[in-house]
């Protein structure tokens, strides 16, 4: 009897991610977590979808097998975590930075302390590069006292709220800010409409006089509104 390898799920779970496909994968997250009109009451099922649709039509990834959308999300859930806690441990060593050091000598100690904290090598600096200057992650601050336990912490916090299964930013946000501007645009759209009728019996005041007891001013006065109407 002849033996058919198995390949479907559990092959493709264990296959690796290569730096192209993490590159790819988060400028899927970063473009679909960031579409705030598209993503809105988005499901995080829906949400995946969209991400690994991205990842599997992207050109630079022509020819290798597709990725499951749960693939996409454990990955994601791995990097999220591990550049949340390298942010902390990069900032620490960058106020540690002594006189005369340069940017090599930042990296490798952010990667010792990395290495020291969580007792493995940080091996996703391709995605932290990728990722280090988008909002969420540059304004994560290390506090010098007590570094170890502040990195820990505030890498918990960010990560929290960059979980995989937390949906798109932005859509209570993106609901309100829609609401106040239909208010606005009806109050204007009233305000508007007020005006022309005050300026409509303003001129019928104008025209039911005699118009050689009009004033200079009032004379001026009507042929702007008659101006405006026309």
């Amino acid at each position: 009897m002849e033996y058919v390898p198995q390949t479907s799920q559990t092959s493709l779970q264990r296959r690796k991610w290569s730096t192209k496909e993490d590159v790819v994968l988060i400028s899927a997250w970063l473009n679909t977590s960031k579409d705030a009109i598209v993503s809105t009451d988005q499901k995080a099922g829906a949400f995946w979808k969209r991400i690994v649709d991205y990842v599997n039509a992207s050109p630079q990834l022509s020819g290798q097998v597709p990725r499951e959308w749960s693939q996409c999300k454990q990955r994601w859930g791995r990097i999220n975590e591990q550049v949340c806690k390298f942010v902390g441990c990069y900032e620490a060593a960058v106020r540690e930075q002594a006189s005369g050091q340069n940017e090599n000598d930042v990296m490798k100690a952010a990667h010792d302390i990395f290495l020291n904290d969580l007792g493995i090598k940080f091996t996703l600096e391709h995605c932290w590069r990728e990722l280090r200057f988008d909002q969420k992650w540059k304004s994560l601050a290390v506090p010098k006292e007590g570094p170890k336990e502040k990195r820990k912490e505030a890498a918990e916090v960010v990560a929290e709220e960059e979980g995989a299964d937390v949906r798109p930013p932005g859509v209570k946000a993106c609901k309100a800010a829609k609401r106040k501007r239909h208010g606005y645009d009806e109050i204007h759209s009233m305000l508007a409409v007020k005006k022309e009728i005050q300026q409509q019996k303003l001129l019928e005041c104008l025209l039911a006089k005699d118009p050689t007891h009009l004033t200079a001013s009032e004379i001026t006065l009507m042929d702007k509104l008659i101006s405006q109407m026309i």
